[in-house]
């Protein structure tokens, strides 16, 4: 007789996963951001109280949202800050039995506010290396120009992506609002950047139309794109990253709370994944938005009506999208396998 399926809420949790869209600030937990706040009192309205940060994380609409992140920025002061945020952010993803993680940093909001490049990418190195060691996750870097801050960061990010250069750097990317900030302004960063082997993922088609997607694919170059659920609203954009197996980095609990979608039940998921367009399941800002990889799977997998053995297919897409190695990928593919078979009692497909 075949044993009953495990309920589908632990077979997630002990699931091995990859995490590609998370930012680095947006990752820190209330604890963390509390004693930011209490350390760094002089200039910032953020809550020092874990408990008030989930009245304080509730946003109006996206510019709100931006503008409470911005205000967590502001307590990111110096390398040990640093460090010790990429750490814990680690921490808190191994425990979610995430293997590999792409996090996305932007450096130009620690340098402007007096961190020296070479000394943040030394902390996201040694934060990178001692959760390797201590965690067996391998953590990636993408660079993202936040756009509000306009070309001179675009300039700062470059500069720090190309003299710099940290070893975990894999990729270029662009964040913030997309209104007011066209994609095109930073098609010759995206170019520079490109030509020097690193990967093209900009956010796209979060808070504007496909015509943000588009230009994103067009005159940036992208591989991947941050959010693309405004792609579910222009037919033949989605046959077009069917086609090509451009995949999108959805994060459904963010796009609610950002309010670029009016409810989990109207989310564009399904859509998507019925066109055939590559789909990997993120968190984004979780701490921000009350969430987790783990309870993002959860909502996919009911968006979705998935059962366990195409959940781990989702875990699968996240691993094939990624930027890790060939090898590395095979590795982490191995154990989703190797945990379905355990899990459900049937070999993979």
């Amino acid at each position: 007789m075949t044993a009953p399926a495990p309920p589908l809420t632990d077979f997630i949790a002990g699931l091995p996963k990859v995490e590609l869209h998370v930012h680095h600030v947006g990752s820190a937990s209330p604890a963390t951001v509390a004693a930011l706040a209490a350390r760094h009192a002089d200039s910032t309205p953020v809550p020092s109280d874990p408990d008030a940060l989930a009245s304080y994380f509730t946003f109006t609409d996206f510019a709100h949202f931006i503008e409470v992140y911005l205000s967590v920025v502001d307590l990111i002061r110096d390398p040990e800050d640093v460090s010790k945020l990429t750490y814990d952010i680690a921490a808190d993803l191994s425990r979610q039995n995430v293997r590999y993680a792409e996090l996305t940093l932007t450096p130009f909001s620690s340098i402007t506010r007096g961190i020296p490049a070479e000394a943040f990418c030394e902390a996201v190195e040694d934060a990178r290396r001692r959760a390797a060691a201590d965690f067996g996750i391998e953590l990636r870097w993408c660079f993202d120009i936040p756009g509000e801050a306009g070309i001179p960061s675009a300039d700062v990010t470059l500069d720090v992506a190309l003299r710099v250069r940290p070893d975990g750097l894999v990729s270029f990317g662009l964040g913030g609002p997309e209104h007011g900030v066209p994609r095109s302004m930073f098609a010759r960063h995206f170019a520079a950047a490109r030509a020097a082997g690193l990967h093209s993922v900009p956010h796209a088609g979060e808070s504007a139309g496909p015509e943000s997607v588009w230009a994103a694919l067009d005159v940036l170059g992208a591989e991947r794109i941050g959010h693309g659920i405004a792609a579910a609203r222009d037919g033949r954009l989605l046959r077009h990253l069917a086609e090509r197996q451009i995949a999108l980095e959805v994060c459904p609990t963010s796009n609610v709370c950002t309010r670029s979608v009016q409810s989990l039940a109207e989310h564009p998921l399904p859509a998507l994944v019925a066109a055939g367009v590559p789909v990997t399941i993120n968190s984004d800002d979780p701490p921000m938005f009350s969430t987790s990889l783990t309870a993002e799977y959860a909502v996919a997998a009911q968006l979705l009506g998935l059962d366990a053995a195409r959940v781990a297919d989702l875990a699968r897409a996240g691993v094939r999208a990624s930027f890790l190695d060939d090898a590395g990928k095979r590795r982490i593919l191995d154990e989703i396998d190797g945990y379905a078979t355990s899990r459900l009692g049937a070999e993979p497909n």
